[in-house]
């Protein structure tokens, strides 16, 4: 009679235990699916507070990329003399103090356009340095000519770097 008690509590105790293991699966994935679903949320309302700083990090780099284009820099930065060293450094100066005031901005953009960023920056410094050094400019007028000439003759590094950046911000929104 024990092979019988035995028998019965076991026809007792296996559906028992597939209920309780089916119990235990559907908890499981239902607060799994929960915390996904809770997760999901603070990363699309992070993304919405987010996108604004992004969006506006992106905007100053872009005004940045503009100021420190050549061109526009000869317009807005006119010599105070005519010693071509003493424009060269002004120049520089400029160059150097928008990119100080913006460098906060790298941490809401890609390193990889950040870098591109400091390139463009640093070959606009170059090609003042290796202008000045010419010696076919001998004052800061001659200079400024031979820097706009030059330009026209090539793409500058910030209108790349504006391209990059562009093509940056349409990949995030």
């Amino acid at each position: 009679m024990s092979m019988d008690k035995f028998i019965e509590v076991l026809l007792y105790a296996v559906p028992s235990l597939i209920t309780g293991g089916v119990a235990y699966y559907l908890f499981d994935s239902y607060f799994k699916d929960q915390q996904h679903t809770r997760r999901w949320l603070l990363q699309r309302e992070n993304q919405k507070q987010s996108l604004p700083l992004r969006l506006q990090a992106y905007e100053r780099l872009a005004l940045f990329l503009e100021r420190i284009n050549a061109a526009k820099l000869l317009i807005r930065v006119a010599p105070l003399s005519d010693d071509k060293n003493d424009y060269e450094r002004l120049l520089i100066h400029h160059i150097e103090q928008e990119y100080e005031h913006n460098l906060a901005q790298q941490i809401y953009v890609s390193e990889e356009c950040w870098t591109i960023i400091t390139t463009a920056k640093n070959t606009t410094i170059q090609n003042i340095m290796k202008t000045n050094n010419s010696e076919k400019v001998d004052n800061a007028d001659k200079l400024r000519e031979t820097i706009l000439n030059d330009l026209l003759a090539s793409q500058s590094s910030s209108s790349i770097a504006l391209s990059y950046l562009k093509n940056e911000v349409k990949n995030i929104v």
